[in-house]
């Protein structure tokens, strides 16, 4: 199982500390054996803000390192034209010596697409049909496109990347035809436990291993998110994570209900007293610390590891971001080697 630093949850800060973490923790995976970095984009909140470009952040990892893989998790793919995608992700692949991945998401915010609202109905077709674009770009072929002029035009996308093939995932918040078509795509599945359990995913992996087996004779790659924080004593750690993790609970309060109704069937957000939402909260919290996370001490990680090889997930992408202490972030990104080393050495 590959480890993977992920980045997403922190609010906007002022000044000039606002990449430190991105920047020393990609170094820090650049020299300690991680597979990846994932930087997502986000648009017009707070929450996630300082992502609206993961090609921008990629291009600066890319300076920053010159092992790990440099991926977006995710591109909001119907806010974009295919070739922009196809030309920036193939720079990020040059600047990188060929390191570059994108999964790609159809968006969910109906705000977003302030950028590009005629795509809001179709996004879901639109995502599909982008990254068939994308890919036959990436592979240099031309494609047929539309001019100023209203003339059909065969185009293609420069510069020319170093890797033949755009390493592609599919993002998914749980919904199970997702998985089957990132499976028939021949494509990766990035996926959180935020509105799903580990049983939920174990179907999703299995149906999704089917269809790649079936369409593409292989396994696939699933690369699942995880709120990340590992010390050297749990109770210290639950300090640390307990308000920044409600806190980001809080603003995800949609998808909390949503995993809330398997214990409270038509539970109605709007009828909820505020101090029913913090009870949820609290209980929501208590549920991720436990088994939705990768929180605690080495030991601690090395069960949830278990159970996570045990359905099958090929990358854990730890998400770092979301406690607002960047120094002690850090200091637990040392813990957070020392459970790949030891799960590595098993």
């Amino acid at each position: 199982m590959d480890f993977g630093l992920f980045y997403f949850a922190d609010g906007v800060r002022s000044g000039t500390d606002q990449y430190r973490l991105l920047l020393e923790g990609a170094r820090f995976a650049d020299t300690n054996g991680f597979s990846a970095v994932w930087t997502p984009e986000r648009h017009f909140h707070e929450f996630g803000g300082r992502y609206p470009n993961p090609a921008v952040t990629a291009a600066a990892v890319a300076a920053v390192t010159e092992n790990v893989a440099i991926r977006a998790g995710s591109v909001v793919a119907p806010l974009h034209h295919p070739a922009r995608i196809a030309e920036e992700w193939a720079m990020v692949d040059n600047l990188s010596g060929g390191r570059a991945g994108v999964s790609f998401a159809p968006g969910w915010h109906v705000v977003d697409f302030a950028l590009r609202p005629e795509n809001y109905a179709d996004r879901r077709q639109v995502t599909m049909d982008t990254i068939d674009t994308v890919r036959r770009l990436w592979r240099q072929e031309e494609v047929e496109l539309v001019d100023g002029a209203g003339e059909s035009v065969k185009l293609r996308t420069h510069p020319a990347p170093v890797q033949p093939e755009l390493p592609t995932w599919l993002t998914s918040s749980g919904n199970p035809e997702t998985f089957r078509q990132a499976g028939d795509l021949g494509v990766g599945i990035l996926t959180h436990l935020l509105g799903q359990s580990l049983d939920d995913l174990v179907r999703k992996v299995a149906e999704y291993r089917e269809h790649y087996a079936r369409a593409h004779n292989g396994t696939g790659h699933v690369a699942l998110m995880l709120h990340t924080f590992v010390g050297d004593d749990r109770a210290k750690v639950r300090e640390v994570v307990h308000d920044p993790f409600t806190d980001y609970l809080r603003s995800s309060l949609g998808l909390v209900l949503k995993a809330a109704e398997e214990l409270m069937p038509g539970i109605d957000p709007d009828e909820m007293d505020p101090e029913d939402i913090e009870f949820l909260l609290e209980v929501s919290f208590e549920r991720y610390f436990e088994t939705g996370g990768l929180f605690g001490t080495v030991d601690d990680g090395m069960t949830v590891l278990s159970s996570l090889e045990q359905i099958g997930v090929d990358e854990v992408a730890c998400l770092i971001d979301f406690v607002p202490d960047t120094d002690a972030v850090l200091d637990g990104l040392r813990h957070l080697a020392r459970l790949k080393q030891r799960w590595e050495a098993r």
